[in-house]
């Protein structure tokens, strides 16, 4: 069940009960400090009025001046505890998004682009900095207008009437704008992430818009959704506004108000002038928390808007794997599926409409069929990536919802579609620093997809840094590296979409006939438009709109 953007930032915060405890203790405690200056300037201001200038008046100068450094040191506090606060969100959410990124069900992402999903990551900065800011600020404001309103009402019952005015204002500010200002502000960070979505687009496929008319579209197309932004940032500035205009007209009457009264009650000699002094600086006091706290409100719908965004992406369902004690020992694979069917979350028609088949350790087979016939889709059921939507998938006879599924990717190798090599050495991006990989298996890995002499001819050899997307490699060299991953824990199943589609036609045939030879026994099982594979293949499965329409040994 999705939770509200408020029970988010409340779960949020629970996760530090300790550090938010301490907050508002040092905030109660500089509160008091803060409101009782005004009794001593009171006091002060009354010994002076009297002519006697005593030890007495120089003691309650030190206490006054004693209070006002004991505020900042306990700032200091609450500062420290917030910037531990910031760091573990920002830890917290780094690991959350690491965690999540890799393990995000496959037909979730479906309409989705990863990589802007991970942009949602830069919100974690405004959570950091705006909470700090609503729990240092909103629970000092708050505490001070309490305790101010207590205090005042013990100079005159009439400052009740300013206390219970006060707090009907607040409510009545919250309660009318709460939901418009939550709903502006969401709409804000859609367009926010649209520009920034389309400026990563343009530099993704920068060489695409360097001609003029490409351009011109690319510069229009930011246009668009720039106003977009602007008009919904406008919507969103509009209520927050009307809240600081409602706010300067309550300081205007109240102040107005006050100062004839407090006035009044002076001349009638129902307060001295050190209480009106003092009342009157409390007074200030608790109308400039009032004005932290309606300023602080835009703050809190940034807080809340990005804690929705990032939920966006903890909703996302993840992949299930059994526990640890469920261990499963694959010495040869089998597979099985009975009618399974499969068709993504929006989607009225089946991709794929009961298939059925068994695949037998070591078969070196082909899916071969036109374009949306399905084959990418079983391969991605049968290598773990995707659950059937209806229908059984046995692994050696055995449910596949019943066993890990870290245990079975760890004997298969897969390469999809578009797979590119991440940033990283090139060492890296073979192995993933497996301390279980020793140099003979590295060894093999690299001269079997005939890496070795590329990686010679660079002067760091495999410590050479990798550009995201190896954009500094020639994508045959790219593919490759992509390829010597897929082999070097020597799996007993490989699951290939197209691996080889930009190589040359000589090197794709030694790479085909080492991946193919009878001598190497896992099984293969690969969807490519290079015939070559066919050649090589002991079975040929034939899609044809979701449906099997042949399956023949070769």
């Amino acid at each position: 069940m999705n939770q509200t953007p408020l029970q988010r930032f409340y779960n949020l915060l629970k996760l530090d009960r300790k550090d938010i405890s301490q907050i508002f203790f040092y905030a109660i405690f500089a509160g008091l400090v803060s409101l009782s200056l005004p009794l001593g300037i009171q006091a002060i201001i009354n010994l002076i009025q009297s002519g006697r200038v005593s030890v007495s008046w120089i003691v309650l100068v030190v206490v006054v001046v004693i209070g006002v450094a004991l505020v900042g040191i306990l700032s200091l506090m609450q500062l420290r505890i917030t910037e531990n606060l910031q760091q573990k969100i920002f830890v917290r959410s780094s690991f959350e998004f690491s965690y999540r990124l890799p393990k995000i069900k496959f037909e979730e992402l479906y309409n989705q682009y990863p990589p802007e999903l991970a942009n949602r990551f830069f919100d974690t900065l405004t959570i950091q900095k705006g909470t700090s800011k609503l729990l240092v600020d909103f629970s000092t404001a708050l505490l001070q207008i309490i305790f101010g309103i207590l205090l005042l009402s013990l100079y005159h019952p009439f400052f009740i009437v300013f206390g219970i005015l006060l707090l009907i204002l607040l409510y009545s500010i919250f309660r009318f704008s709460y939901n418009s200002g939550l709903a502006t502000s969401l709409k804000e960070s859609k367009y926010k992430y649209k520009v920034v979505s389309w400026l990563q687009e343009m530099a993704r496929n920068n060489m695409s818009f360097r001609k003029k008319e490409n351009f011109e579209f690319a510069l229009s197309k930011n246009n668009d959704l720039v106003n977009g932004y602007l008009e919904n940032r406008e919507k969103h500035f509009s209520i927050i506004k009307r809240q600081f205009i409602q706010l300067i007209v309550f300081k205007v009457i109240i102040t107005t108000s006050l100062l004839l009264i407090g006035g009044f009650l002076v001349l009638n000699q129902q307060m001295n002038i050190g209480q009106f002094v003092a009342a009157e600086i409390i007074i200030l006091l608790v109308i400039n928390s009032v004005e932290k706290i309606i300023v602080g409100l835009e703050t809190f719908y940034d807080v809340l808007t990005s804690i929705e965004k990032i939920g966006l992406i903890t909703d996302l369902k993840t992949e299930e794997t059994t526990s640890a004690e469920a261990t499963y020992c694959f010495t040869n694979i089998s597979l099985e599926t009975e009618n399974i069917k499969f068709k993504f979350p929006d989607a009225t028609d089946n991709i794929l409409e009961k298939i059925n088949l068994k695949i037998e350790p070591s078969e070196k087979i082909v899916l071969n069929g036109s374009n949306g016939s399905g084959k990418t889709t079983l391969m991605r059921i049968l290598s773990g990536l995707l659950d059937p939507t209806s229908g059984s998938f046995f692994i050696n006879d055995d449910t596949y919802r019943k066993i890990d599924l870290n245990q079975y990717r760890s004997h298969i190798g897969t390469i999809i579609q578009g797979e590119m090599p991440f940033e990283g050495t090139i060492l890296e991006n073979i192995t993933f620093n497996n301390q279980h990989v020793n140099h003979e298996d590295l060894k093999w890995a690299i001269d079997s997809v005939n890496l070795g002499s590329f990686i010679k001819s660079l002067p760091n050899g495999l410590d050479t840094k990798i550009f995201p997307e190896g954009r500094q490699l020639s994508s045959s060299n790219a593919q490759k590296i992509v390829l010597a991953r897929s082999i070097i824990n020597k799996p007993k199943i490989l699951f290939y979409e197209d691996p080889l589609d930009k190589m040359d036609e000589e090197a794709s045939k030694e790479i085909i006939d080492f991946i193919m030879n009878p001598n190497n026994k896992w099984t293969v099982i690969v969807s490519s438009k290079n015939d070559y594979w066919k050649q090589k293949s002991t079975r040929i499965i034939t899609l044809k709109e979701g449906t099997l329409i042949s399956d023949s040994k070769n």
